[in-house]
Order: C-alpha cells, then structure tokens, then sequence
C-alpha cells in the first residue's frame, strides 16, 4: 500500500520539522503512512514547491503549503 501522504521538504527548514511532526501524528492516529521527498534533490518538482516548502499532497493533490492544520489533515485522510 502506497503512502496517501507526501511531504516536500528541505533539511535545515523548521517548517519543514513542524509539517514533519504534524503529518507523523496525524498519520500514526489514523493508520496511514507518508513519505517525504527532498525538494533540493527531486528532478522535475512544479518551480513553485522552492518557494512553498513544505509542501504537502493527499492522494497526489496539494494539500498545504508552509504549514499543516492537523485537523484540515485528518478530515482530507477521512474523506
């Protein structure tokens, strides 16, 4: 099972740790898994994720930028 969550990140970005953290506990509560990606690394990334880390997907759609509401988060893994 693929993860439904995907976490565009940097290193060195407390935002980046913030969105992490969230995501992680958001995720664990629900039993649904996420993965991260490194913006400085990926290939082929929309210009804008630079700007806008994090960046998070559900089910491969942006969700959030800059900072994740953990209770928006749950309701878009429930729906």
């Amino acid at each position: 099972m693929s993860a439904r969550v995907t976490l565009y990140a940097r290193e060195g970005c407390h935002l980046c740790d913030e969105a992490r953290a969230v995501i992680a506990q958001v995720c664990e509560e629900l039993g649904e898994s996420f993965t991260e990606i490194d913006v400085d690394e990926a290939v082929g990334l929309p210009a804008h994720y630079d700007d806008e880390v994090p960046v998070t997907l559900v089910d491969g759609k942006q969700h959030d930028f800059w900072r994740v509401d953990a209770d928006r988060l749950r309701a878009a893994l429930r729906g």
